[in-house]
C-alpha cells in the first residue's frame, strides 16, 4: 500500500540528520502489514555519541535559561500538538493500532502534560532552614542533573515521553529521546513540536534505532546523568545493572494487576471495570487488569456477565469508527499472546476468545479475540506472568483475606483495584495491597497528570516517581548552601 514511504530523520544538535549507517527500518501498520507508515533511521553508536555530545554542549546555556523562557517553549510545543491533533491521531493509530478516539485523547493529554509542567516547574524550588547562628543563612537550591536519556515504549508512544521529557526540560536538563521502533512516528512529532517551538539546538535530541545497536551507548555513557525508562522488567533491570553508579535511574516496568470483586460489589460495574481495565488498548497496558479475583458466591453470575460483555466487543482497524479493540502492536506480541492462550487452555477452563482473526479485513493484521479463562490456578502461567494482551484470568476467592493474599502473591506491584460497596474493605485494601497505584471502584488503568505514578516490587526501581510534582524531583539534585552575613 505504501510504495514510497516518507523517510524520517533523527534530530541531533538542532539538525534533522540521517544516520551515518545509511540504513533505515520500516514502521509497519499492525492493522495492515502491507502499509509502511514510514522509514526511520537505523542509528548506530556514532549517531548516539553525536546526540550525547550535542546534549552535553547545550546544557550549560539551557540550565541558565530562565524558567519562564523554558515554559514558553514547552507551551508552544503543546500548541503545536493541539493544532495538529487530528492529523497526528491518524498517524498514531496507523502505526500503533489503537482506536482513533484513544489516539486523539492521548495527544491532547500529552499537550496538557506539557502545560502542567510549564507551570509547576516555576514554583519547584529549594527550602530555607532556621539556624542558631544569626549570621548564617541555610538554604537548599535545586539544580538540573545534566544530560538525561528517555527511552519509551510503543503502547503510549507520546503520553509517556511527554511526562518524562517535559519535567526534564523544565528542570533545565538536556535530553536524548529514543522511542520504540514499533511506534516512532508520534515520537518524531513530539520532537518536531519542540523544534517548531524554537527549542535551542542540542537541548532535545531524537534518535531512532534498535536497542541492541544504540541502547548501551545512550545509557552507559558517564556523560548521561540520568535515565528514565518504561518497558519490560527484564530490559529495565538490565539497564539498571549496567549503568555507572553515578547515573540516576527511573524504571517503570511490568505488572500483573489484580481486580478484586467482592460479593457486595455492583457486578455490572465490576464487569465494566474488568473490560475497560483489561481489554482497552487490546490489553497492551502495563497497568491493565490481568487477574480477576472473584468471591465464590458471585463468581458464576459475574463470569456470565463478563463473557456476554466480551462477546459484544467489536474488533477491527482503529481508524474504523466504533471499534473497541484494534490489532496487537506487532507479530511478536501476537505470537506471545497466542502462546499464553494455548498455555491457559492446558491449565485452566477456557470460556471464550483467544483466536487469531484471519478472515476478510483481518488477513493482513495482528488481530486476536479477547480471551477469558476461569478456574485459573495460582500456578498457571496466565496467572503469574505478564501477558500484555487481551487475556483475563478469573480465580475464585473465599473472602477478603483470601483475596488480598492472592492479589499480593506476585513479583509485581504496579496497579490494583477492588470493586466493593463496603467502606471497611476500601480502607483495608488501600492499606494492605502491595501496589504503587491503588484503585477503588475504578479501573486499574489510568492516572491523573498531577499525581505521582509508579510501582512497587519488580514493577519499578522504586527510586523516583513519575508524573505530578514528584516527576520533577527525579530530574533535579539538591545543593545545601550555608551563607554567612
Amino acid at each position: 500500500m505504501s510504495e514510497s514511504a516518507t523517510v524520517f530523520k533523527n534530530l541531533i544538535a538542532g539538525e534533522w540528520t540521517e544516520s551515518v549507517s545509511g540504513k533505515t527500518f520500516a514502521n509497519i501498520n499492525p492493522a495492515d502489514t502491507r502499509d509502511v507508515v514510514g522509514q526511520f533511521q537505523a542509528s548506530v553508536v556514532a549517531d548516539a555519541q553525536a546526540a550525547i555530545q550535542a546534549a552535553s554542549s547545550a546544557f550549560a546555556q539551557w540550565r541558565r535559561t530562565p524558567v519562564t523562557a523554558r515554559a514558553r517553549i514547552v507551551n508552544k510545543a503543546a500548541d503545536w500538538l493541539e493544532s495538529h491533533a487530528d492529523t497526528f491521531a491518524q498517524e498514531l493509530t496507523r502505526e500503533e493500532g489503537k482506536p482513533l478516539a484513544q489516539s486523539r485523547d492521548e495527544i491532547l493529554r500529552s499537550a496538557q502534560v506539557l502545560r502542567f509542567y510549564a507551570v509547576e516547574a516555576q514554583s519547584f524550588t529549594g527550602e530555607t532552614f532556621p539556624s542558631d547562628d544569626p549570621e548564617q543563612h541555610v538554604y537548599t537550591q535545586r539544580e538540573p542533573l545534566g544530560v538525561v536519556t528517555v527511552i519509551t515504549p510503543w503502547n503510549f508512544p507520546i503520553s509517556i515521553p511527554a511526562r518524562k521529557i517535559a519535567p526534564a526540560l523544565m528542570a533545565g536538563n538536556t535530553v536524548i529521546f529514543k522511542p520504540s521502533s514499533d511506534a516512532p512516528l508520534i515520537g518524531y512529532r513530539l520532537a518536531e513540536a519542540f523544534a517548531q517551538a524554537g527549542i535551542p539546538a542540542g537541548v532535545l535530541n531524537f534518535i531512532t534505532g534498535r536497542a541492541s545497536d544504540i541502547g548501551a551507548a545512550i545509557t552507559e555513557s558517564p556523560v548521561v546523568r540520568a535515565i528514565s525508562f518504561t518497558g519490560s522488567t527484564a530490559a529495565g533491570e538490565h539497564i539498571h545493572r549496567s549503568v555507572p553508579i553515578t547515573t540516576r535511574t527511573q524504571m517503570e516496568l511490568g505488572g500483573k494487576n489484580p481486580l478484586i470483586v467482592m460479593d457486595d460489589a455492583d457486578l455490572d460495574r465490576a464487569v465494566d471495570l474488568a473490560v475497560k481495565g483489561g481489554l482497552s488498548l487490546s490489553g497492551q497496558a502495563c497497568t491493565g487488569t490481568s487477574r480477576i479475583l472473584v468471591m465464590e458466591s458471585v463468581r458464576e453470575t459475574f463470569t456470565a456477565k463478563l463473557v456476554e460483555r466480551v462477546k459484544s466487543l467489536k474488533i477491527g482497524s482503529g481508524v474504523t469508527p466504533g471499534m473497541d479493540l484494534g490489532p496487537l502492536a506487532n507479530r511478536k506480541q501476537l505470537e506471545s499472546v497466542l502462546g499464553y492462550v494455548a498455555s491457559g487452555k492446558e491449565q485452566s477452563t477456557h470460556l471464550i476468545g483467544g483466536e487469531q482473526l484471519t478472515g476478510e479485513g483481518f488477513e493482513h493484521g495482528y488481530y486476536v479475540t479477547p480471551a477469558v479463562f476461569s478456574d485459573v490456578p495460582e500456578s498457571a502461567r496466565i496467572y503469574r506472568e505478564e501477558i500484555f494482551g487481551p487475556v483475563l484470568a478469573i480465580t475464585s476467592v473465599t473472602g477478603y483475606d483470601d483475596a488480598i493474599a492472592k492479589a499480593n502473591d506476585t513479583e509485581y506491584g504496579l496497579s490494583a483495584a477492588i470493586a466493593t460497596s463496603n467502606p471497611r474493605y476500601m480502607h483495608r485494601f488501600a492499606d494492605e495491597i502491595e501496589a504503587g497505584t491503588v484503585k477503588i471502584n475504578r479501573t486499574t488503568t489510568g492516572n491523573v497528570i498531577n499525581a505521582p505514578f509508579g510501582g512497587l516490587k519488580r514493577s519499578s526501581t522504586s527510586t523516583f516517581r513519575e508524573s505530578g510534582r514528584a516527576g520533577l524531583e527525579f530530574y533535579t539534585q539538591i545543593k545545601t548552601v550555608y551563607r554567612g552575613l
